[in-house]
């Protein structure tokens, strides 16, 4: 039966070569191309893989987007109180250039926490391929100041801006973050409603991934609003300040001094950004 049943498999093939319109399949299609066809390359991208779809699902998840990372103080601000109280305007008043920021009750000042997390930040925001600007570039210098600092995303029209901050308040209970968004002034009116947005997305991914609790002394559900920020009030983008905690509670404080926390806050603020840009 093998036999015999090849012998009509042969011939069919012989038909079909004898008669390529008869065996060629529907009706209407183009002639086979006359020369070899050879077979893809092992590896090499198909014409599905060279579709835009195809490649944006390649393309890290912040491709292209500017973003600055703002780490309140400096580390030089507490031996250089000139520079640092000289007042600067801020569209509806004025304020000290900078401050020195506050500490933990034993002794882990605020401008390194805020340091750290924000180069931790900065690496995760990189690598999703966000372009990343620091404002001050190590924790030895002074300043800049509150309008530098706005200046420097509106340079660069920057997507998002976050202000890495701790909180100082000496209550013992007071405890948790917060997001502190803007007011309109007038002159930065354009920016408040992405602001309100990029606010709500930080608060959210900041609460999921360190489940850190709202604050409990200062805003409503997390997020608070001011209209006396040099750092707002200034910027022409979408920006935020976030108080990570309160470096005088103890417990926030005991977080704060674990570089694994301080990990999961670069994490979760990665997310934030993640969700507020794509």
């Amino acid at each position: 039966m093998r036999v015999h049943r090849g012998g009509r498999w042969a011939a069919g093939i012989a038909l079909c070569l004898g008669a390529l319109t008869a065996c060629g399949g529907s009706s209407g299609g183009s002639a086979a191309p006359s020369g070899p066809v050879n077979p893809p390359r092992a590896g090499a991208p198909t014409e599905q893989d060279r579709t835009p779809a195809a490649a944006g699902r390649d393309a890290p998840a912040l491709d292209g987007k500017v973003i600055v990372i703002d780490p309140g103080h400096n580390g030089g601000n507490a031996d250089h109180p000139k520079e640092i109280n000289k007042k600067v305007r801020i569209g509806n008043g004025t304020k000290a250039c900078d401050t020195t920021g506050t500490a933990s009750n034993d002794g882990y000042p605020e401008h390194a926490f805020t340091w750290d997390v924000s180069k931790r930040l900065a690496k995760l925001l990189r690598a999703e391929g966000a372009e990343v600007t620091l404002t001050r570039k190590d924790d030895k210098g002074v300043g800049p100041c509150i309008t530098e600092r706005a200046a420097i995303a509106n340079r660069l029209d920057a997507d998002a801006a976050v202000s890495i901050h701790a909180d100082g308040n000496s209550r013992a209970s007071a405890h948790g973050f917060h997001i502190i968004e803007p007011v309109s002034i007038g002159s930065n009116a354009a920016m408040v409603p992405g602001s309100h947005k990029l606010g709500k997305a930080l608060r959210d991914a900041y609460r999921d991934g360190t489940g850190m609790p709202y604050s409990n002394y200062l805003g409503e559900d997390g997020r608070d609003r001011r209209d006396d920020l040099g750092g707002l009030n200034m910027s022409r983008v979408p920006k935020v300040f976030i108080e990570c905690g309160n470096m005088r509670n103890k417990g926030d404080a005991a977080k704060f001094a674990s570089a694994s926390f301080r990990q999961r806050i670069a994490e979760a603020l990665t997310e934030g950004f993640k969700t507020y840009l794509t």
